[in-house]
């Protein structure tokens, strides 16, 4: 169980944070900015979620548990012992939904443009803050060990928010296609 006894603890006060196994390191680190990124996609994904209900809010509420648990994971360096690694299953859960989803969906005929209601325009800006998260994991395994199976679960995570973005424009009915051009 997790217990925080206190938020402000000043130790952050000279631009350094303590990461998972108690290492110091600079708040910019390219560690530090992978979790960021996933936390800020968490955040959207909140946000999101107050505009779904039911299977949706119930699935959202897993992702956000899944990006808290991809947070730890990537806020541990190395091996980590007994610390919490995310496994292959929840991204492999993401693509079971992705593909049921989808499977009630007309083909796409044209790239779609984030929008249409506003649940589904939340899903596409969750999309986005997730991409940035796998851009800033990936940039990090260039210098460090990170456990593959988080940048896979990222991966998956987008193309789930894309697909749940058209779900939620009434099944792909008001999705904001792509229009090549149109303004020349």
């Amino acid at each position: 169980m997790v217990r925080i006894d206190r938020v402000v603890t000043r130790g952050g006060d000279g631009g350094e944070t303590s990461l998972g196994d108690g290492t110091r390191v600079a708040k910019d680190a390219a560690r530090v900015e992978a979790f960021g990124a996933v936390d800020e996609a968490n955040a959207a994904i909140g946000l999101l979620r107050l505009h779904t209900a039911g299977a949706d809010d119930a699935m959202l509420a897993r992702i956000q548990n899944d990006l808290f648990d991809v947070g730890a994971d990537l806020c541990v360096p190395g091996e980590a012992g007994a610390r919490l690694r995310l496994t292959d299953a929840p991204g492999l859960r993401l693509e079971q939904e992705v593909a049921a989803m989808n499977a009630v969906l007309p083909p796409l005929t044209s790239f779609i443009l984030p929008g249409g209601t506003p649940a589904a325009a939340h899903a596409h800006l969750a999309r986005t803050l997730v991409r940035r998260a796998e851009r800033r994991t990936v940039a990090l395994t260039h210098g460090e060990t990170v456990n593959p199976a988080v940048v896979r679960y990222l991966n998956r995570l987008s193309d789930h928010l894309f697909v749940l973005g058209r779900r939620l424009n009434d099944g792909a009915a008001q999705d904001v296609l792509w229009v090549p051009g149109a303004n020349r």
